[in-house]
């Protein structure tokens, strides 16, 4: 151990130590998605946050882990945005670094059972504090949250029916506190173990109580996935030969990926009356997705649109959060020296004002998002409660085409499922496209990166509405609780401990000594 508190005493082996701990966790995610591991991912993390010789060291631990963690999640940019994926990595990391002071300061030394106990709160609390900064989309949005590891373990998802992703990655979080101590802390296994022991519990108790989505008949929808091909006229025409081999299919649905069609519909009229041709051919509407510049106002938007048999149907949903250098670069006057070391956008997309709940007849009703936005839980939940039965994700992930990015985006459509209880439905234009029902189970086989074809699923529709969808992100307002409770206990402390320390009035406080009553005889 001394010679390991030696090796580590090198403030670059050190950090470089953290940043390999805060990586740990992207094995949890597809491709790998060893889920398991996500019990245990964080406790190298904390307990060389745990050992920082000073509160700043620990500071420094949290910052290069938070580094490590954001730079794993985000690996698959590095091809396209270059040195500026560590930047951001650098940026974000930071957010870390007060839950790397937090872990030293309940966790250092041996710490009594009290502050062990509230351990388990406060960094799991902290840790979600964390996760809500960085979800804001001008920071790059909920990408590589936690919880999402989890979208294929079925009690996770009923987890997440009740507090969402949130409440999956408190509990993760709480878990490897608990082990972390269990591991470092003998004198306070105590309440590790009982915290594992209320986890399991709270687990068990929403696995029981949290009613389940009630299925009330299925829809057919079919998704349209024309793989890679160079050119919107080519990528157009293969979308529609494809679409094509529907015919007699009984569908409800068509849906293209994003940015499907490279033209604005209303100045190629031709185009849109070729997929108005299709819905009459298979008799049922086509969800496209126009990424171009509008002929109706100016700017470039990726829209998606309805088309029905008599053309476009005026259902147009124009995308509102777009992805930070993807579509936009923030603050261009200050940052756009990003275009020249990577594939940052040339000119800033348009940005939509409104979410938008389209109505396709027959009872059914969609709610659109484009790509990025299915990783943002608050915009599945606000279709759902605007009345959408069916959730959609337009998407495309061409270029990153062989990374691990296409199966992580494509596993985010079984929590949002999850989370509102109404079926998602992931299309892309190049893989991988999913479909998840209202419990956020897998239906059908996914469509792969090396496909070019059409898939008809039968999709479970429900209703109902799960405790995340009508209460919201309430995990999150109860860390905020947690880590207010905290910081005024910690306030209240220091505050207490300088009073006792003050010197007297007239200098340093007096230490008074007791004399001891004279005994008989003296």
């Amino acid at each position: 151990m001394d010679s390991l508190g030696q090796w580590l005493g090198t403030p670059w082996r050190r950090s470089a130590l953290a940043a390999a701990a805060g990586a740990l966790p992207m094995l949890t995610f597809p491709g790998p998605s060893l889920w398991w591991f996500a019990y245990v991912a964080l406790v190298p993390w904390i307990l060389l946050a745990r050992t920082a010789p000073t509160g700043r060291r620990a500071l420094y631990d949290g910052w290069w882990g938070g580094f490590g963690y954001m730079l794993a999640v985000h690996h698959w940019l590095l091809p396209n945005l270059h040195v500026f994926t560590f930047v951001i990595a650098a940026l974000l990391g930071a957010l870390w670094a007060p839950w790397g002071w937090l872990v030293r300061r309940l966790l250092a030394g041996v710490p009594g059972t009290g502050r062990a106990a509230a351990a388990l709160l406060v960094l799991p609390s902290g840790w979600l504090a964390v996760e809500l900064v960085r979800s804001w989309q001008g920071l790059g949005g909920p990408w590589g949250m936690l919880g999402a590891g989890q979208w294929q373990v079925t009690p996770a998802l009923r987890l997440a029916s009740v507090g969402g992703v949130w409440l999956l990655s408190f509990l993760l979080v709480a878990v490897n506190v608990a082990v972390a101590v269990l591991v470092a802390v003998r004198a306070a296994r105590v309440p590790a173990a009982a915290g594992l022991l209320v986890a399991a519990t709270a687990g068990s108790a929403a696995w029981a109580w949290a009613p389940r989505p009630e299925v009330r008949g299925e829809a057919r929808i079919a998704v349209v996935q024309p793989g890679v091909v160079d050119g919107p006229e080519r990528r157009f025409a293969r979308e529609e030969e494809l679409t094509g081999r529907l015919a007699g299919q009984d569908l409800d649905l068509i849906v293209w990926g994003e940015s499907s069609i490279g033209f604005d519909l209303l100045a190629r009229p031709d185009l849109a009356g070729r997929v108005a041709r299709l819905s009459r051919l298979t008799d049922a509407p086509v969800l496209v997705n126009v990424d171009a510049r509008r002929s109706d106002r100016p700017g470039i938007y990726k829209s998606s649109v309805l088309v029905g048999p008599g053309g476009v149907t005026g259902d147009r949903y124009d995308k509102m959060r777009l992805v930070p250098f993807g579509e936009y670069v923030p603050a261009r006057s200050l940052l756009g020296w990003a275009t020249s070391v990577g594939e940052a956008a040339g000119e800033d997309r348009r940005r939509g004002t409104r979410q938008v709940v389209m109505d396709l007849g027959g009872g059914l009703r969609i709610g659109p998002m484009v790509c990025f936005e299915s990783a943002f839980p608050d915009m599945s939940r606000s279709l759902a409660a605007a009345g959408a039965d069916v959730l959609i994700a337009q998407s495309a992930t061409s270029t990153f085409q062989q990374s691990w990015a296409p199966a992580q985006h494509a596993s985010l459509a079984a929590l949002r499922a999850a989370e509102t209880g109404r079926p998602m439905v992931h299309a892309t234009l190049t893989g991988m496209s999913a479909v998840h029902g209202p419990e956020g189970q897998r239906i059908g086989s996914w469509l792969g990166t090396d496909e070019s074809t059409a898939a008809v699923y039968e999709v479970p529709l429900a209703g109902g509405t799960t405790p995340y969808a009508r209460f919201g992100d309430w995990p999150v307002y109860a860390a905020l609780l947690v880590l207010a409770g905290f910081l005024t206990a910690e306030g209240a402390g220091a505050f207490r401990r300088r009073g006792r320390n003050a010197p007297g009035p007239s200098g340093p406080p007096v230490r008074t000594v007791r004399e001891s009553p004279a005994r008989p005889g003296h």
